[in-house]
């Protein structure tokens, strides 16, 4: 499996994928993971020197330039048309700027990062981890009253 830059070739049957990292609503179980449904999903990971923001329905990501602030998610291979329409969805570049960001192992991958006054007045995560809303499937809402079930019939 060669790669360079972004770009990842899975060989001759596919084509060059783009190597994109999600760290909130679109990762797997969460509110919109459909934007993702049919991409490769490569594995997990996690970049240096972003700072993690919570303005509730999603994060935001910002480049810190301090290397204890990391940013975990999920990696995805996706082919062109994809990333137009992922960027499309992000509102790249008004809302999020599509970087290229470093992985440990040498790899880059694209991470949408916003800027720093945009969070001004936002809690950061931490821990680096946003654990956000799930998708309505992945969703337990608690049984409405007087229909709960004892587990007798």
């Amino acid at each position: 499996m060669a790669h360079t830059g972004n770009k990842i070739d899975f060989g001759a049957d596919q084509a060059d994928l783009e190597l994109v990292f999600v760290y909130g609503s679109l990762k797997r179980g969460m509110a919109n993971d459909q934007q993702l449904s049919g991409a490769m999903f490569i594995g997990v990971a996690q970049l240096q020197g972003l700072a993690l923001f919570d303005l509730g329905p999603f994060p935001m990501a910002i480049a810190s330039g301090d290397p204890a602030h990391s940013l975990h998610g999920e990696i995805y291979g996706l082919d062109p048309n994809r990333l137009a329409a992922l960027d499309r969805f992000e509102g790249a570049p008004r809302l999020y700027e599509r970087l290229s960001w470093p992985l440990a192992d040498g790899r880059r991958v694209w991470v949408y990062v916003g800027r720093p006054q945009q969070v001004r007045h936002v809690r950061r995560i931490s821990s680096g981890i946003w654990k956000g809303r799930p998708a309505p499937s992945q969703r337990h809402e608690p049984a409405p009253p007087g229909r709960q079930d004892d587990g007798q019939r």
